[in-house]
């Protein structure tokens, strides 16, 4: 049995999954808010409270493991445990409960949700893009079937763009809030151009988007388009006509926006910004959501290293 752990900026992640027959079959799913990278923007550190919650997150990991017959388990840490100066703080109290981790760097991080994404799909398209907006960072990847032609990490996340547009709100300030919000907008708008420029003279037949983020947003459209509450996708069209609501989350406590769920509220106008830059710079339509995402990934690369009788990490970085 095969354990990945994601370690990611906003939330902790574990799969437990059963190979058979060269198929793998998931055994457990856990997903714990941790936001490690909460506050990491004002000092350069992670904050103490959020140092606690991870810990305490890994523990109960642990006994989930501890529950099955592992034989081979993967840790991956993402952005906050790039960027944290008391990053290595972390990973040897992790290693001390049992669970070394594995710091990629950002290219290898969109590998992995590259190969996530891609796996999943029964058919895969002649070319693609994915984006994976996580809490810390966003991974942008083009690529042919399973082969990346062009992979980008961009330090921008639905965590650390709260951080900088939405940490001080006054929901009594309607108009003040819009100007934050397409304020927001428009500086992810400018840090996806970056890249936009690179992909200008590529064509994708699909679009695809992974993680919380996207999920959340996927949610959201549905429920306005068509009242359904399946995550299938976004238009931009949607995305903008959101905005009034979006705000509304800001300004009335009382108020309830169909499709997004109470734990994720905090981060509806950071992802909503963050979704419509890119989706504007890239001059992205519509895009699909995809369940699976980097955890996926780490299993297949784990699958690949147990063939090969390698460990995970290196057959990433020699892929």
């Amino acid at each position: 049995m095969f354990a990945c752990i994601d370690l990611g900026s906003n939330s902790f992640h574990l799969l437990i999954a059963r190979l058979e027959n060269g198929q793998h079959e998931i055994v457990e799913r856990f997903s714990e808010k941790v936001q490690l990278g909460a506050g990491l923007m004002s000092n350069g550190l992670i904050q103490q409270d959020a140092f606690e919650r991870g810990l305490e997150c890994l523990a109960h990991f642990v006994s989930a493991m501890d529950a099955h017959p592992v034989e081979h388990r993967w840790a991956v840490g993402t952005n906050a445990l790039r960027i944290a100066r008391n990053a290595g703080d972390f990973l040897k109290a992790a290693s001390e409960l049992g669970i070394d981790i594995d710091v990629v760097s950002g290219e290898e991080e969109a590998a992995l949700v590259y190969a996530g994404v891609s796996s999943a799909m029964s058919v895969l398209p002649e070319s693609q893009l994915v984006v994976d907006i996580g809490g810390g960072s966003t991974e942008i990847v083009f690529g042919h079937g399973m082969q990346r032609s062009a992979v980008f990490s961009l330090p921008i996340g639905c965590v650390s763009w709260r951080d900088k547009w939405f940490s001080e709100l006054d929901s009594e300030d309607q108009a003040g809030i819009e100007k934050k919000l397409l304020a927001a907008a428009d500086d992810a708008r400018q840090v996806f151009s970056q890249v936009a420029e690179q992909l200008c003279e590529e064509h994708w037949e699909s679009v695809r988007a992974s993680s919380g983020t996207a999920k959340m947003l996927s949610l959201i459209c549905s429920a306005r388009e068509s009242g359904d509450v399946t995550p299938e996708g976004v238009s931009i069209d949607t995305l903008k006509a959101l905005q009034g609501d979006v705000i509304r989350t800001a300004i009335d406590p009382e108020f309830e926006l169909p499709g997004l769920k109470s734990s994720r509220r905090e981060l509806v106008l950071p992802g909503w910004s963050v979704l419509r830059g890119f989706m504007e710079a890239l001059q992205v339509e519509t895009l699909e959501f995809s369940p699976a995402a980097l955890r996926e990934g780490m299993l297949y690369y784990m699958r690949e290293g147990s063939l090969r009788n390698e460990a995970p990490l290196h057959v990433l970085k020699a892929s």
